[in-house]
């Protein structure tokens, strides 16, 4: 099968795969809001963002180097797999002991007991098969779609039934727990090879240096994409946070899931591609041709339809969302845009460009989000990370012409 040939597979798998687990996701959204109140919502979100930060701070690069590399998979995995596990342990010891001062910075006393759950949850992750990637590796993208659409149905089922029966965001943190001991049990059931305990110094020295700027990378697009939430949070309280993150998702699901798509099928593509000279200079113009014409279309479509979807999906108690949804349909179309090149750099081990074009956005962001947020609420919020994609746009366009050049 040629590369093309490949590339379209993949489009289509990994398409119906993300717009699958969007659909039952958004059907999980739907049945929180209307169980859940806003405050209950932003007490989860500060639970999120504390093990999404720390699971950025400590990111080993370790998919990437697999999926990018000529190597083995069978040389490596045991290595991968035993940092992975002392990865998670430390993140899970990090959030139990930070967990009382997250929850006194944001002045949020309930999200106190779903720090301390979710902080079971990286140790958990840490023992998932790092063969778990070979499906993506060899483009067998049929097969990623039951595997991933197998384990969304898990999390989200549990998640209901749970937050049915507790009336608590504490439903929503159960539901990452049970999805990551399926996860544990899926690994190693559908893929070979299976880890050892087996400890090899040289190739975790070989995985953490490639995955270095990986790390930087994580930082970044971590205060670039959770900076407003963490300012909201701060500034305007528990309710305010929920309704911006849920305004957040649901403006951004057809956006990102066309931006996942893209670098899903793409990089595992371009990868195998990274010797083709002019080729690959073609496939990628026409790859980011359409991408970019969908998300103008995907976020026109967001933003003329942000109440009647808002209402349909959320409900009445969520109106407020409406307007931040129109602003974030903007965000989701500038950010799919400055970040349109990322798959061919790291498919070309050029790791730091990402890391600097992501820095830029972050850097827009940290200078703006204060004052926006004090004066505009969570309309300036929206504004400011829009105004860090904006920003980042001359650097990727800059770095991917230097790139063409040595093609």
């Amino acid at each position: 099968m040629t590369y093309f040939a490949k590339t379209l597979s993949g489009v289509f798998w990994i398409t119906f795969l993300r717009g699958v687990v969007r659909v039952i996701l958004l059907a999980k959204t739907a049945i929180l809001a209307r169980i859940l109140l806003p405050e209950q919502f932003g007490a989860f979100g500060v639970a999120a963002l504390t093990i999404s930060l720390l699971e950025i701070l400590t990111e080993t690069g370790i998919n990437v180097f697999l999926l990018q590399g000529q190597e083995k998979l069978e040389d490596y995995i045991s290595t991968a797999w035993v940092v992975s596990i002392a990865r998670g342990g430390l993140i899970s010891l990090l959030i139990f002991m930070a967990a009382p001062y997250v929850s006194g910075f944001f002045h949020i006393p309930s999200a106190l007991p779903l720090l301390y759950l979710i902080a079971v949850v990286p140790v958990l992750r840490g023992f998932i098969n790092p063969a778990c990637i070979r499906f993506q590796k060899n483009l067998q993208f049929h097969k990623e779609f039951f595997y991933q659409a197998s384990l969304a149905i898990i999390e989200v089922l549990s998640t209901v039934v749970i937050t049915i029966y507790t009336l608590s965001a504490i439903g929503i943190v159960w539901g990452l727990v049970i999805a990551a001991l399926a996860e544990i049990i899926f690994s190693f059931v559908v893929f070979r090879p299976r880890p050892k305990f087996a400890f090899i110094p040289h190739q975790a020295r070989e995985i953490l240096s490639r995955g270095k700027w990986v790390t930087g990378f994580g930082i970044f697009d971590y205060l670039f994409t959770q900076g407003d939430n963490i300012i909201v949070g701060r500034l305007l309280g528990g309710a305010p946070l929920g309704i911006y993150q849920n305004a957040y998702k649901f403006s951004t699901i057809p956006l990102t899931e066309v931006m996942n798509v893209y670098y899903r099928v793409t990089f595992p593509v371009f990868s195998q591609m990274h010797r083709a000279g002019r080729h690959l200079k073609s496939a990628v113009i026409k790859s980011v041709a359409v991408f970019i014409s969908l998300l103008i279309l995907l976020g026109l479509a967001v933003f003329l339809l942000a109440q009647p979807l808002v209402l349909i999906v959320l409900g009445s108690n969520w109106t407020a969302a409406i307007p931040v949804v129109r602003m974030l349909a903007f965000l989701g179309v500038a950010r799919g845009i400055a970040f349109s090149f990322n798959s061919v750099f790291l498919a070309l081990h050029q790791q730091k460009y990402v890391t600097a074009i992501t820095f830029v956005s972050a850097l827009g962001l940290a200078v703006t989000i204060v004052p926006a947020v004090r004066l505009y609420g969570l309309i300036g919020a929206g504004a400011s990370a829009m105004f860090g994609s904006l920003l980042a746009l001359p650097v990727a366009l800059f770095f991917i012409h230097r790139l063409f050049k040595k093609l």
